[in-house]
């Protein structure tokens, strides 16, 4: 409304309501809020544009909030007991169990979790169980959350130095028994008859590895003479669909310019997608006392030769321990002849479609059965 037409709005008000309703669109006009609209309907657009956006950034920090809410209710926990502690050897065992129900409960709901081959952690004595390494290892968390309520044992963990430095971690990290990983700590938890878990990518495979799931061990090799010094059989593990939930944005060059830099993970992570997960248990390959460490973490390139020759050839090789089966496009490897990489690499080829697809992952929710691919 035009100033001409204000002041005639204002003269021609025959009542109170009338004049009001003009002081109103003058203020309006004035204020420049008839443009309002057009501007509420743009800030609309961009919202439904943005939030998707900000939806699968924002999930992945929910999966830290559960983990704080652990650590709450560690310290609660630990404030009843206190009077028990002196007393009870096991003061964290309800702790442990009521925290694996909860995050085995969280892994039913929002991803259908399964485990599969649970048989071969032993219900008792040492193993070393090796696992892929995702953007966020929430997989190996529901798997501990299985150790825990099936086996009714806990498994120890090696994590990377910069866990320790998160605030508020160091309880969480105290009751479920996780350490930094010196050679010399991990041998002393098998040979005292502990479980351990390890992911020899740590770190830099989370960040950098995607959804063709690349094992980047570069040359590690510490985690074959743990197994040797503690003389444990060494379990492989791996998640199906795990760089579906989550995936990072290390893969861009500013993020790995300051991860190799100033080891510095800072990569952002985005997901929580309700993918299924499948998580695999490879046969458990024995302490060999005549294999060195270079040995049992790859002794793989022969091999690999080998089955790239065979791959169109179906052939099967009885020996007294295991079988070995090639087929095309497949490859089973016998435990106890090939190494820790190869036995992972494995069962990602056999249980992995390549690359990783997060609708085909959200839609596999829905398959009652599961099928090699």
């Amino acid at each position: 409304m035009s100033d001409s037409g204000n002041q005639s709005c204002l003269m021609g008000a025959e009542d109170t309501v009338s004049f009001l309703v003009c002081v109103f669109h003058a203020w309006e006009d004035w204020a420049g809020l008839g443009q309002l609209e057009d501007y509420l309907s743009v800030l609309e657009y961009l919202l439904w544009v943005f939030t998707p956006l900000a939806v699968v950034f924002i999930l992945p920090f929910l999966i830290v909030i559960l983990l704080y809410l652990s650590i709450l209710f560690l310290h609660v926990y630990k404030r009843k007991n206190q009077l028990r502690e002196a007393y009870c050897n096991n003061l964290w065992d309800g702790a442990r169990k009521t925290l694996a129900t909860l995050w085995d409960g969280h892994g039913a709901i929002w991803h259908g979790y399964e485990i599969h081959g649970m048989e071969k952690i032993p219900d008792k004595g040492p193993a070393l169980i090796v696992y892929y390494h995702g953007a966020i290892p929430i997989d190996y968390y529901y798997f501990l959350a299985n150790v825990i309520i099936q086996k009714g044992r806990p498994c120890h963990s090696v994590a990377d130095h910069f866990l320790f430095k998160v605030p508020g971690f160091k309880l969480l990290l105290e009751v479920f028994s996780v350490i930094h990983g010196p050679q010399e700590e991990c041998v002393r938890a098998l040979r005292s008859g502990h479980l351990l878990g390890i992911s020899p990518g740590g770190v830099r495979e989370a960040l950098f590895s995607d959804e063709t799931y690349p094992l980047l061990w570069g040359k590690r090799k510490g985690f074959a003479q743990v197994a040797i010094d503690s003389q444990v059989p060494v379990i492989p593990m791996f998640t199906q669909n795990l760089r579906e939930g989550f995936r990072s944005l290390g893969t861009l060059r500013f993020f790995r310019w300051v991860y190799e830099r100033f080891r510095l993970p800072i990569a952002p992570v985005y997901g929580g997608f309700p993918v299924k997960f499948r998580t695999f248990l490879g046969d458990p390959i024995p302490y060999e006392p005549n294999v060195n460490a270079a040995e049992l973490a790859e002794k793989n390139a022969t091999f690999r030769g080998f089955a790239a020759e065979c791959e169109a050839v179906v052939m099967r090789v009885n020996t007294s321990k295991s079988e070995v089966t090639f087929s095309a496009g497949k490859r089973w490897i016998a435990p106890s002849g090939f190494g820790v990489q190869q036995a992972v690499q494995s069962l990602i080829d056999q249980h992995q479609q390549i690359p990783g697809n997060i609708l085909r992952a959200l839609l596999e929710r829905f398959h009652t059965k599961h099928k090699d691919h």
